[in-house]
């Protein structure tokens, strides 16, 4: 059951632009990443089961909050696409690790028609920011995707902007850590010319809810794998603008 209360003022730039923020416990974060959402684009915050106020504190800081009761990483940003009606939908974490403010570089690169996905590949900005552990099942998934579909990538930034329509034509189905990967894994399938731009990545606030704990990292591991195990469909081109794969 999805549910979205105190909306934003409307958005009058062309194009519209939505932030998705899944969110789950980010009261503390949230104040300092809504501050650098872009001036005019509506930010969607997607309250996965906080317990700690997070939804009170996006709307005392003009957000559109989405409540989605479904726990799951994939749940709450699938809730914040299927809210959203803007032409550009970005996503981003509410943890503080990356900067929305960050995201017009990459937005710009899809209006432009440079590329059907845009993914921010993480640079470190101080210790802590992304363990060593993390950093190596990163390079290791990379890999995986190449192999599985022949894609270049570095990272699968979580910090990403694509088109809305085209990201509903993927018709995602994982609700769990394996969201990010499928998106990528069915982009490429589809043929989308998928880009990097790199982004600072600073020590997220709050602890982890996947590579924090032993838990979260089994779960992410075996939802990615489920994922990459799914058949290569027939290729088809995105909804956007353009075609064939970098």
């Amino acid at each position: 059951m999805v549910a979205v209360t105190d909306s934003t003022t409307p958005v009058t730039s062309h194009p519209r632009v939505d932030v998705v923020l899944p969110c789950l416990d980010e009261a503390e974060a949230l104040p300092w990443v809504l501050a650098r959402v872009p001036a005019g684009w509506r930010p969607l915050v997607v309250d996965n089961g906080s317990t700690d106020g997070s939804a009170g504190v996006a709307r005392e800081h003009g957000a559109t909050v989405v409540t989605e009761s479904r726990r799951g990483f994939g749940a709450a940003c699938h809730a914040g696409l299927l809210a959203s009606d803007a032409d550009i939908v970005c996503f981003c974490d509410c943890d503080a690790s990356l900067d929305p403010g960050l995201l017009p570089a990459l937005v710009s690169r899809v209006t432009a028609g440079e590329a059907d996905l845009v993914l921010g590949r993480r640079r470190p900005t101080g210790r802590g920011a992304w363990p060593l552990h993390a950093r190596a099942g990163n390079a290791v998934l990379a890999r995986m995707i190449r192999r599985r579909t022949g894609a270049r990538l570095r990272d699968l930034g979580p910090l990403r902007a694509a088109r809305r329509e085209a990201l509903l034509g993927l018709g995602l189905t994982d609700r769990r850590s394996g969201y990010p990967l499928q998106m990528v894994v069915r982009a490429a399938d589809a043929g989308w010319r998928i880009a990097e731009q790199d982004v600072p990545y600073r020590p997220r606030t709050g602890a982890s809810k996947v590579t924090g704990t032993w838990r979260g990292t089994v779960h992410a591991v075996r939802d990615m794998r489920a994922v990459l195990r799914e058949p290569a469909p027939e290729r088809r081109a995105p909804a956007a603008a353009g075609a064939g794969s970098r």
